[in-house]
C-alpha cells in the first residue's frame, strides 16, 4: 500500500543529503537551517522532537519523519497521532515541540493567544467512506449527506439517495454511521463543510466534537472510523483519502458548488486549493470552494509551533525539520494522497517558520 514507498524515499533521501553534503561549501547555518532541499546544515542539527496531533495528516507526517531522518541522522522526530484536540492540548501544557491540527485553535484548547504561529503543510480530501454490497458507484448531494450523518435518512433506499443517483438499484439497508469518538480536525472539517454547503439541512453544527446522534458509531482516529465502514455492510463514515486507500474502502462522488459530482482525489483538492483564501495568519479555508472539478471537502492541515522556544537548539531543530518539509518533504505528499501547497502558500509557510525565535 501507500506505506511502501517508505524505503524507497528514504534511500532517495541518503541520496541527496550526499550530494548536498558534496557540494555544499559553507557552513554558516545559524539562522537559515536548510534553506533549500537537501542542505548540509541538516545534517549538523542534533536532538530530539516531540509531537502529537492530527491523524488526517498522520500518514504524510510519518513519511517526512523517516526521509528527514536520512538527512540529519543526529535528530529523532516523533509524532504521535493523538488527534487535533489532544494534540492542541498537550501542545498548550507544553508537553510537545508542535501539534498538528486540522482545525484552528479556539480559547478553550488551552493555548495562549499570541504564542503559536500556524504553519500549512499539505491538503487533503476528506472522502465520505462507505460499505454497501452491490453498490459501487454512489452520489450524494449535501443536503443528503447532512440528513445521512444526522440520522434523518436511515436507509439506502431513501427516496433522497435514489434522487442523487439515478439509475442506480439501491438496497434497503440500514446505514450505519461512523464518526470520529475522539476531538478532531477532521470532524471540524467535515462539520464545518456540512454547515456551509447544507445551510438550513445540517442541524448538528461543528467542531472537533459534536453531538451525534446515539444510533451511531464512534471510532477512534481516522483508522478507527475506516475500521467501522469496512466490517459493517450499510456503514458510512469520513475518512481522509490516505486512509481510505489503506483500507480498501468505496468513496462516494460529492456534488460541489458548482453543481457537479466530484470524486476525491488530488486533483480535485487542488482545484479546491485555488479557490481558498489565505488569512494573514496562514489559516484557509479550502472547503466548499467554487471550480467545476473542485471537490467540496478539501480540508487544510497545520502544523502549530511557538512564536519562541526557551532552548535555542529547539528553534532550530523544530525549523530545521519545518524548512524540510516545506521543500523536499513536499515532493512525498502524492505518495500518500495528500496534495502539496500552491507555490505561493509554500513560499508563506517558509516565512512564517523564519520567524521562530530561540
Amino acid at each position: 500500500m501507500n506505506r511502501n514507498v517508505l524505503s524507497r524515499r528514504v534511500l532517495a533521501g541518503v541520496a541527496l543529503a550526499a550530494l548536498a553534503l558534496t557540494g555544499c561549501g559553507s557552513n554558516d547555518n545559524s539562522s537559515e537551517p536548510g534553506g533549500s532541499g537537501g542542505d548540509s546544515a541538516y545534517a549538523d542539527l542534533s536532538g530530539e522532537l516531540k509531537a502529537s496531533g492530527a491523524s488526517f495528516p498522520d500518514a504524510y507526517y510519518q513519511e517526512v519523519v523517516e526521509a528527514f531522518k536520512a538527512e540529519a541522522p543526529d535528530v529523532t522526530v516523533t509524532y504521535n497521532a493523538t488527534g487535533s484536540g489532544t494534540g492542541k492540548k498537550q501542545f498548550g501544557e507544553g508537553l510537545v515541540d508542535f501539534a498538528g491540527t486540522d482545525s484552528l485553535v479556539k480559547d478553550t484548547d488551552g493555548v495562549a493567544a499570541g504564542s503559536f504561529m500556524y504553519v500549512p503543510t499539505v491538503a487533503a480530501p476528506i472522502t465520505v467512506s462507505y460499505n454497501l454490497e452491490g453498490v459501487d458507484k454512489l452520489q450524494l448531494s449535501p443536503e443528503t449527506l447532512a440528513k445521512i450523518f444526522q440520522t434523518d435518512i436511515k436507509t439506502w433506499d431513501d427516496a433522497a439517495v435514489k434522487a442523487d443517483n439515478p439509475g442506480v438499484e439501491l438496497p434497503s439497508t440500514p446505514i450505519v454511521v461512523a464518526h470520529r469518538s475522539d476531538g478532531s480536525g477532521t470532524t471540524s472539517n467535515f462539520t464545518k463543510y456540512l454547515d456551509a454547503a447544507a445551510a438550513g439541512t445540517w442541524k448538528l453544527g461543528s467542531g472537533d466534537t459534536v453531538a451525534w446522534p446515539a444510533s451511531t458509531q464512534g471510532g477512534e482516529k481516522n483508522t478507527g472510523v475506516a475500521q467501522i465502514v469496512k466490517q459493517t455492510n450499510g456503514a458510512v463514515g469520513y475518512v481522509d483519502l490516505s486512509d481510505a486507500k489503506a483500507t480498501g474502502l468505496k468513496y462516494a462522488a460529492i456534488k460541489n458548488k458548482d453543481g457537479q459530482f466530484v470524486e476525491p482525489s488530488l486533483e480535485g483538492t487542488t482545484a479546491g486549493l485555488e479557490g481558498a483564501e489565505v488569512a494573514e495568519d496562514l489559516s484557509y479555508n479550502p472547503l466548499n470552494a467554487a471550480g467545476a472539478a473542485a471537490y467540496p471537502i478539501t480540508a487544510p492541515t497545520f502544523i502549530i509551533v511557538k512564536t519562541s522556544y526557551d532552548d535555542a537548539n529547539k528553534a532550530a531543530l523544530v525549523k530545521g525539520f519545518l524548512t524540510y518539509l516545506l521543500n523536499d518533504g513536499q515532493e512525498l505528499a502524492k505518495d500518500v494522497d495528500f496534495a502539496p501547497l500552491p507555490a505561493s502558500l509554500k513560499e508563506k509557510a517558509l516565512a512564517q517558520v523564519e520567524k521562530i525565535q530561540g
